[in-house]
């Protein structure tokens, strides 16, 4: 038996929180980051408990890099466990702070747990000594110390929020490791930068999905050609560490090729504080609503185009499946649907001697649960569909042509605004909604409805009015993108001119210019193009135009 009465655990702690206070100072002067170093806190615990004739020190246990909001601190656990199991019965800390910021844990383990265990607790710094405090100090004095320190790591945890706060505003990536397909700037690690490997990868999980293959089909391609994943390529850039050095490689999967596909980082825009803290006590984590996002546009180079990027948005509302036999998508895939069911037509091949015919019918009757067969076949569904696109893009370019030169005779905008139908529908039907809801207060004082009734039904008509607004704003800034930026960009308006000449259709025209196409009976097809609304609004304009200057040709001719 050991003749020292008390076995010591010396317990050292500093967190990044408090190596960033080098500007305060404590009551000798000396700054904080420099007195709370772990080396200085080992320093003066050592010379205290040699100069203890009735302690022997047991172990040192360092928590560096650890906050002091909770205590689920690696060190301090197997101090704890120490402690149960008899080996140590004397704690020993710089001051109350190094041992913990929590006040109700800190008061917890000081006056209830250790007491329990028989554990003599000092704190030096702040002349606390449970086996000579008096009760004004164990009730009073020690309570104020952990509250203080408390409301310090509360103050340091705002003030930090605070920072990054503004940091996402201004654009600056505060994320400890960039993005996959990018890296920080070595002259401003606030900055991304295309790191070329992952973002031709990137670049190639886009065409992939734009080619119609499923998210899943992705993930398997990227691990047969042995492609790393993003954690493991992090690792063996040496800019990620974690986990247990055992552990079997992570792989590629169908939420990670999707996070990407999803991510509108990719377009140059930096989007942060996805996610937030609960409290400063607390490590978990809570998902943020898409709302509340912080989005910088245009902070580094983008990888991809804006217009890949809404093309794969749309085919991931459907994802295609890749065919057993051919190991390739269909042309059509992700983008063809039933006109009764609204489910997606699947491709069938029927063979038979020295013929194969190729044909789509509605998946819903494939499986037998109804519908019918809307069958089509694919040769003729190619010719129909590339027709329909030589007209729309015909139309569009023409359109666009004379939107171009109305542009050049009505500079107003607000004169474009009003020759927009759909936003007179959209202001007609929210002025219907308020009158609904004034109508319902007479209705309420007459007693034709009660209170219940007319509380749900204002709700009701309020919201519907709410939403016709929003929906005027989005048409309102439509046409003030086409008035300010043009119609479509560079690269969508040479797709344009491209398909007005198509002879042949292939997957990426029909991608770029189709967002879906539907099939009834009769082979009958409706299909939805992109930029039609856009191109209502040209066409729209250009009428109201053309009757303006016909008018005024006619006033002329009379005046004359």
């Amino acid at each position: 038996m050991n003749s020292k009465q008390f076995l010591t655990a010396m317990y050292l702690r500093l967190s990044r929180d408090d190596s960033d206070v080098g500007d305060v100072t404590d009551r000798e002067g000396n700054l904080k980051s420099e007195s709370n170093s772990i080396g200085n806190q080992r320093e003066l615990i050592r010379a205290f408990i040699h100069e203890q004739q009735d302690m022997e020190l047991y172990d040192i246990y360092v928590d560096d890099g650890f906050s002091g909001s909770n205590f689920d601190r690696p060190e301090f656990k197997r101090m704890i466990s120490d402690i149960e199991a008899g080996k140590v019965n004397c704690v020993i800390v710089k001051d109350l702070s190094r041992f913990g910021r929590d006040y109700i844990e800190s008061g917890r383990y000081i006056q209830k747990i250790f007491p329990a265990l028989s554990v003599r607790f000092i704190a030096l710094t702040d002349h606390y000594d449970s086996f000579q405090a008096d009760t004004s100090e164990s009730g009073i004095v020690l309570p104020v110390k952990n509250f203080i320190n408390d409301s310090y790591c509360r103050d340091i945890s705002t003030k930090v929020k605070s920072q990054f706060e503004v940091k996402r505003k201004n654009g600056e990536c505060i994320a400890p490791f960039a993005l996959y397909g990018y890296r920080k700037d070595e002259n401003n690690k606030s900055h991304l930068v295309p790191d070329e490997y992952a973002a031709d990868i990137v670049r190639k999980v886009f065409a992939w999905k734009i080619e119609g293959m499923a998210v899943s089909a992705i993930a398997e391609k990227l691990n047969g050609l042995g492609i790393l994943s993003p954690k493991e390529y992090k690792k063996s850039t040496g800019n990620y560490k974690g986990g247990f050095s055992g552990a079997a490689k992570s792989q590629w999967s169908s939420s990670t090729v999707k996070r990407i596909l999803t991510n509108e980082t990719y377009l140059g825009h930096m989007v942060q504080g996805k996610r937030e803290k609960i409290n400063y006590k607390l490590k978990k984590s809570v998902d943020k609503p898409q709302e509340e996002w912080i989005k910088v546009e245009n902070t580094h180079e983008p990888i991809i185009s804006v217009d890949q990027f809404q093309i794969v948005q749309n085919l991931l509302k459907t994802d295609g499946r890749v065919s057993v036999a051919t190991e390739e998508s269909s042309l059509f895939t992700g983008i063809l649907f039933c006109g009764d069911c609204g489910e997606q037509m699947i491709r069938r091949i029927n063979r038979y001697k020295d013929t194969c015919r190729i044909y789509y019918i509605c998946s819903t009757k494939n499986r037998g649960d109804g519908c019918t067969r809307h069958s089509i076949e694919e040769e003729q569904l190619k010719g129909m569909v590339a027709e329909l696109i030589r007209h729309y893009a015909n139309c569009f370019l023409e359109e666009k042509q004379m939107f171009e030169k109305a542009l050049e005779m009505e500079t107003n905008f607000e004169s474009i605004v009003r020759y927009d139908t759909e936003i007179a529908r959209l202001k007609e039907e929210q002025d219907k909604y308020y009158s609904l809801c004034s109508g319902l207060y007479e209705d309420l004082r007459q007693g034709v409805i009660t209170k219940e009734e007319f509380e749900r039904l204002h709700g009701d008509f309020k919201r519907k009015a709410s939403e016709f607004e929003e929906a005027q704003k989005k048409q309102e800034g439509m046409i003030k993108e086409l008035f300010k930026n043009g119609v479509i960009s560079a690269a969508r308006l040479k797709a344009m001119q491209e398909s007005s000449e198509l002879k042949e259709i292939d997957r990426h025209t029909l991608c770029s210019m189709v967002k879906s196409i539907t099939v009834f009976e009769n082979k009958r097809l409706e299909v939805e193009f992109y930029y039609m609304n856009q191109y209502r609004i040209m066409q729209e304009v250009n009428k109201k135009v053309k009757e303006q200057k016909t008018e005024y040709n006619r006033n002329k001719e009379r005046s004359a």
